[in-house]
Formats: C-alpha cells, structure tokens, sequence
C-alpha cells in the first residue's frame, strides 16, 4: 500500500484540480482558463513521482492536445494534429529552437575531442594536485559558474563538462553537481548586465530604458542573490538536507548517481596518454570567445553599434549555434595541429558528440512541445487576469507577482516566457508613475521591486521546474538523471523561495533596499545555520 501512496494521493490532486477547471469553464472553453494549467501539471506530478521523465512529458502533451482540440472543436483527429503537426514538427523546424540544438550538438563534440585527446584527464590530473578536497571542488564549479555569465545554457554546459572529472574524483554526487551547476547560471545571468537573460528583459519594457531597468533590479532580486549567498554557504560548510543529504552519503561510498544512469553513457577514455591541461582550457577558451563574438555579431557589433548595444538585441540562439561550430572547426584544426587526434578520431567524435546530448535533445523536445500546448491553451492570459485583480493591493504586489511568477514559470518550464507575459502587466499597472520617465531618468522604486519580483520569481520556477530548458540544460551538463536533479534540488529552492516571499512581503511596505536586501541576507544564513544545526541533531 505505501508503495502506491504517492501515486494514489496524487491521482486526487488531479482529481480536485479537474473539478476546479470544471467549475471555473466547462471543457469546451478550456482555452484562457484555469484548464490551461493541467497539462503541465500533469506532466511534473507523473515525472517526480514515476522517475519517468519522457513518458511524463509526453502524457502532459496528450492531455494539452486533447484540451485544445476539444475546446477548438477540432475532433479527434484534431489531436493529432495539434500534437505532431504544430507541438512536435512546429519545434522542431523553429529556427531559435534548432539553433540551440545545433549548439548542444557542437558542445557535445567539443567535449569528446577534449576527452579523447586527453585534455580532461590532464585537467582530472592537475586539479587532483590543487584541489584537494571536497569543499575546493564545490567551490572551483560555483566561481567557474559565476564566470561564465554570458549565457544560461552555454553556462550549464561548459561548466559540467569542464567539473565533471574534478567533482567525481572528490566523490560529490552528480545530483549535487548539478545543482551546484543550475543555481550558478540563471541567477548569475539574471544579474549580469552582459548578458542574453538582460537582453531578453530589456525587451519586454516599452517607454523605459530597459537596460538601466534591468540594472536598477539587480539589489532587488532577491531569489538570485540569495541562491547565490546559499550556494556560496552549503560549499563551505558542506551542508546537505532533504534528498541531497541521501544522494552525497551515496556518492560517498562510491556512488555518484543513487539511482540508474542509463541516460548517459560514461564519458570515453583519452585516446591519446600525452594530453595538457590546455588540451581542455584553450577549447573552452575558444569556444567562449567565438560564442560571445557570434552573439554580438547577431546584435550588429561589426556593423558599427556598440558592445552593450549589440548584446542586448543580440539572436543569442544564432550566435551560440554560430560561434560553436566555428569553435569546432578551429578546435579540431588545434587537435591536428597537435598530433594528439587523426582526422579519423575527429571524425568518429561527431557521432559520438550527437549521442551523447541525445536524452537532452529528447527532453527538450518535449519540453518545448509541452510549452506549445499551454501556450495554444492561453495559460498567459489566465494569469494576467489574476495579477490584474491584485493591482489594487499595492503594498502585497510584489509578494503576489513573485508567488505568481513562480507559479507560471514552474508550470510552463519558461522564465523568459514568464516575465515576458508579467512585466508588460507591472509596466500597465504602474502607467501613470512611469509617465516621463524616459526624460528625468528616474525610475519610482515600486516599479523596480515590482519588476525585480517578477524576474526573481521566474528564475525561482524555473529551478523548481522538471521541464524548464535549464534545469534540463544543468542535468545533461553534469550528466545526471534529470528526475533525480529535479528531486534533489527542490528543497533547496524552496527554502530559498520562502525567505524571498518575507523580503517582498518587507519591500511592499519599506521600499528601501539596504533594509530589504539586508534583512532577507540576515534571514538566510540564520534559516541555514537553523538547518544546519537540526541536521547535525539528527545525525549525532
């Protein structure tokens, strides 16, 4: 019977969440209403509880496609249609969507050629000799994670190809890994005014310099930073709760992964004995290079705008997907050049390369296609309507945008989808204080913790999310079963969300940073030593 616990008392959930739809429009109208939100939900409840995420996914899209061509009156072949035709085929041929699979693909290239010339085992070498334990491990992936805060996704990827062999020979757990890889890459990159993510919110403001905005956020966010502050925290001390204390006490006695890793292949042995550590560093180094300047190629750097300029309207998907593949050009060209690979290794590497970022190319499809469903089910505007009817509370909207932005970007697996929909809200709410803004400069201090609440909201769902594009993206990077990444980060996040939901609920009455910033800083590391002082109970 306990066996079956879980999965019977989340059939009632659905149950009672079918009779809310119901009361709220009947099927047929399912399109903007509360209905929007059960596709997804139905996909994250079955994957956290069956550990099934392909099958979850794919279930949720069912149901969404079901939703719409009932409430389309589309009939039953409607489904099919709606599923393969304009979910699967329609992803699949989005030129954005194919840009970052090409990006995957190049990255997981890259990263065979490095480990068959044997850059990765002389990297394992050199840190084994100057990161000599478990917290220097922990803490080499959290500052190589600030580093690189360009991109979510180039993040994710290159920090988990380039820790990997460090943290498995320190014996962390790839659940641990990559948690330690998610919480260092949206949140770096929400607060980097150089950035895709600040080009992407710069965007969605009309009438405001959006740059400056953005800019203006960051002491306000306080999900980011104070993942940062936990992060930063859990390294040193060596904290672990909740599911994660289970997976690192495993990983502890040999065990990285907890539970099945058929998902990945184990990385392949160096084909060559002689390789350097810069066998691994001048890749990455390349590859960084090539993918920055594509990106504000994209952006019209080369055609006279300027460096910030040319980022924030850069084609970030374009400019991944073109600044890879000339990185794996002129990386396979360095490998010839060295004698360390035959043309024949560089070769065998691309399908190798392809394979390996198979189940992430799965998932994303997936993922994507789900997103397809609720967005023809119009979830957008079912919660713009709720945010709406809270503008007249002014003091709790910065609580109530976070708590929202939370629940949109969870269900929908897409921050940059959720503050799309929630800042031009904010920014019709807020009309009349942003009147003349663009002359005096001055940006009404409401408005920014309203639009920091969103943000830091969206990036909190987004890490909670099974079918969001980074928690996917920081699972394949540290090569771990996403189920597992999911499950393990999920206590973490919501600590941190919850101490978050005390500083906006502060900011709505206080408006002054030091206070809020300091405060929720304070409440923190209290709620972490907390933590720390009831697991150690526990243990002795």
């Amino acid at each position: 019977m306990k066996k079956y616990l879980s999965k019977i008392i989340f059939a009632l959930i659905i149950a009672a969440f079918t009779i809310c739809c119901a009361v709220n429009a009947p099927i047929t109208e399912a399109v903007g209403s509360l209905w929007a939100l059960l596709p997804p939900i139905v996909a994250i409840g079955l994957a956290l509880i069956t550990k099934e995420v392909y099958s979850s996914l794919f279930i949720g899209i069912v149901t969404g496609g079901a939703l719409y061509a009932i409430s389309a009156s589309k009939g039953f072949t409607g489904v099919f249609n709606t599923i393969v035709k304009d979910g699967l085929v329609a992803n699949l041929s989005d030129s954005y969507n194919v840009g970052i699979l090409i990006f995957l693909v190049n990255l997981g290239i890259i990263v065979v050629l490095m480990n068959k010339a044997g850059g990765s085992r002389a990297y394992g070498e050199w840190a084994a000799t100057h990161i000599k334990s478990r917290v220097g491990a922990s803490l080499s992936t959290f500052l190589l994670g600030i580093l690189i805060f360009v991109d979510d996704y180039f993040n994710c990827l290159t920090v988990g190809s380039v820790m990997r062999p460090v943290t498995d020979k320190h014996k962390i757990s790839r659940s641990k890994l990559a948690y330690l890889i998610d919480s260092t890459a949206a949140p770096i990159c929400i607060i980097a005014p150089i950035s895709s993510w600040a080009a992407a919110v710069s965007g969605t403001v009309e009438g405001v310099n959006g740059i400056k905005l953005f800019i203006s956020t960051i002491p306000y966010n306080l999900y980011a930073l104070l993942t940062l502050i936990m992060v930063l925290f859990i390294s040193l001390s060596g904290l672990d709760f909740g599911l994660m204390k289970k997976h690192e006490e495993n990983a502890l006695n040999g065990d990285l992964f907890t539970t099945r890793n058929t998902a990945y292949a184990a990385d392949e042995a160096p084909m060559h004995t002689k390789g350097k550590v810069i066998d691994l560093l001048l890749p990455v180094l390349i590859l960084i290079a090539l993918c920055v300047t594509g990106m504000i190629y994209t952006g019209g750097f080369f055609s006279g705008k300027s460096f910030v300029t040319a980022f924030s309207e850069c084609d970030a998907s374009y400019g991944l997907s073109l600044g890879s593949l000339g990185a794996l050009i002129v990386i396979i060209a360095y490998f010839l050049c060295r004698r360390v690979l035959t043309f024949t290794n560089c070769m065998d590497s691309i399908s190798a390369g392809f394979k390996q970022m198979v189940p992430a190319i799965l998932i994303l499809t997936f993922a994507w296609t789900l997103k397809t469903m609720t967005n023809y089910l119009d979830a957008g505007t079912f919660v713009s309507g709720i945010v709406e009817e809270a503008a007249a509370l002014e003091t709790l909207l910065p609580l109530i945008l976070f708590i929202v932005a939370i629940g949109l970007s969870f269900a929908t697996g897409t921050s940059w989808g959720t503050f799309g929909i929630l800042i031009p809200i904010v920014t019709s709410v807020f009309a009349n204080d942003l009147e003349g803004v663009s002359d005096t400069g001055n940006i009404p201090a409401m408005v920014i913790i309203c639009m920091s609440a969103c943000l830091a909201g969206a990036v909190c769902g987004d890490h909670c999310s099974p079918i969001s594009d980074t928690t996917i993206m920081a699972s394949t990077g540290a090569q771990c079963d996403h189920v597992n990444h999911v499950s393990t980060q999920l206590p973490y996040a919501i600590t941190v969300a919850v101490v978050c939901a005390v500083g906006y609920l502060l900011a709505g009455f206080v408006q002054n940073v030091f206070v809020v910033l300091g405060t929720s800083i304070a409440l923190m590391l209290a709620v972490l030593f907390m933590i720390r002082a009831m697991t150690n109970k526990k243990v002795s």
